[in-house]
């Protein structure tokens, strides 16, 4: 599991998710929140694409249909994570804006759900899965927020503020993941 987090994080190692990771990673509150939203959708489009795809998808032969019917399932997730943040935490829920709703298209949670069907993974490995993978995805999130919040009060180029600065963290941060492959 500390190999979905780190070794193999979906943001770092296979390019998923990289629209939320830089366009809501300007504040650490907002990363945090969008993380649990994220690793909340993401656990349970684990469970209930594997679910869909075993029980429906693969004994009618329609498996060729897998893809349609997880984003489905996914913005049928997120659709219920927004209504349960705008009642529940409307700070939150207006912090993330435009985020929220753009979990559905997240193609980390699609790109999991679609893998954990790829790696023949039973129901509880593609839960686990999902839910590390998407801690792995709060994570990368939550520490590029912290970076950027200390860049916003660094001394750094002209050519270099904004947007630029944070796709040369990010590639650091992709370095430094790196690093983690021997250990686990």
């Amino acid at each position: 599991m500390i190999d979905c987090i780190l070794c193999n994080n979906y943001i770092f190692s296979r390019f998923l998710g990289c629209c939320p990771f830089l366009g809501v990673s300007s504040k650490v509150e907002t990363s945090i929140g969008m993380g649990i939203a994220v690793t909340f959708v993401m656990g349970l489009a684990s469970l209930f694409t594997w679910a869909v795809y075993e029980y429906v998808l693969l004994p009618l032969d329609l498996t060729y249909l897998n893809t349609i019917a997880f984003i489905f399932i996914i913005a049928a997730l997120v659709q219920f994570v927004e209504m349960f943040m705008k009642k529940s935490l409307p700070a939150l829920y207006s912090a993330l804006g435009i985020y929220l709703p753009l979990i559905t298209t997240n193609c980390a949670v699609l790109g999991v759900a679609l893998l954990n069907i790829q790696s023949s993974y039973g129901l509880l490995e593609s839960v686990l899965n999902g839910v590390f993978g998407a801690l792995g995805f709060m994570l990368a999130i939550v520490i590029m927020a912290g970076v950027r919040e200390r860049l916003e009060t660094s001394d750094i180029p002209l050519p270099f503020k904004g947007f630029s600065i944070s796709l040369v963290i990010a590639g650091m941060m992709s370095v430094a993941f790196l690093g983690f492959k021997g250990l686990v």
